[in-house]
């Protein structure tokens, strides 16, 4: 790693820290087990709409006996909305299953063990063992990610595993947790695939995209002034 690019990580983790001191996942669950299921849930769908769906979801099925047990045609009416609802419901049913029948019922704490559980992937895993669990196993690759550390010029990688190799060498291991919540959430919130808000962007001059940004953005505003 060259020392301007050491530097300019250094200095984007110290602004997202100024900027939002507190970075976590914003999903809700109240142990390990909820918080699997509610990104399980949340592939291909908002948190706020897995947030509107899992207090019924655990209401009625609180525990990994009890969503191993359930019917999958009530689990799929439970969780319709999220989207892909019935691979959805099988693989927390499954899941549910091998967390009684080879983990006691407790939700496991490495990223081996993770991975055999049925619909869970890297991604999934990492924000497990982080948030529930301050593990920093690696760093959490999802959409907002991916885009974000490519604006920034972090990764030039399309896949998530290799985008989560580059930040993984990037960042240091003591900030993994924090930085994949914080990126994830400036790209929700400011970075946005369409629209993003660069003018009011703490990382702008940091950020290499922000150039072709300006330079796109000046270019219409002089082209309506002309027509105006």
């Amino acid at each position: 790693m060259s020392t301007a690019l050491k530097n300019r990580v250094i200095e984007i983790l110290s602004r997202l820290k100024k900027e939002r001191p507190v970075a976590h996942c914003e999903l809700t669950y109240h142990n390990p087990f909820e918080l699997l299921i509610a990104v399980i849930l949340s592939a291909q769908c908002t948190d706020e709409r897995v947030n509107k769906v899992t207090p019924a979801l655990f209401k009625k099925y609180p525990t990994p006996e009890a969503i191993a047990k359930a019917p999958i045609s009530d689990l799929e009416n439970l969780i319709r909305s999220t989207g892909f609802y019935k691979n959805k419901a099988k693989n927390i049913k499954a899941a549910s299953e091998l967390i009684v029948k080879k983990f006691g019922g407790k939700v496991p704490r490495t990223m081996e063990e993770l991975l055999t559980l049925p619909g869970v992937a890297r991604k999934t895993a990492n924000v497990v063992l982080g948030e529930a669990f301050g593990i920093p196993s690696g760093f959490v690759v999802d959409t907002h990610v991916a885009r974000v550390s490519q604006r920034l010029g972090l990764t030039k990688e399309e896949n998530p595993e290799k985008i989560e190799k580059d930040l993984m060498a990037l960042i240091p291991k003591e900030e993994w947790i924090y930085a994949s919540h914080a990126i994830l959430l400036h790209g929700r919130y400011v970075c946005k695939a369409r629209n993003p808000k660069c003018l009011s962007c703490v990382l702008a001059d940091l950020c290499p995209s922000y150039k072709l940004f300006m330079k796109n953005y000046l270019g219409n505003h002089k082209a309506l002034k002309k027509f105006s």
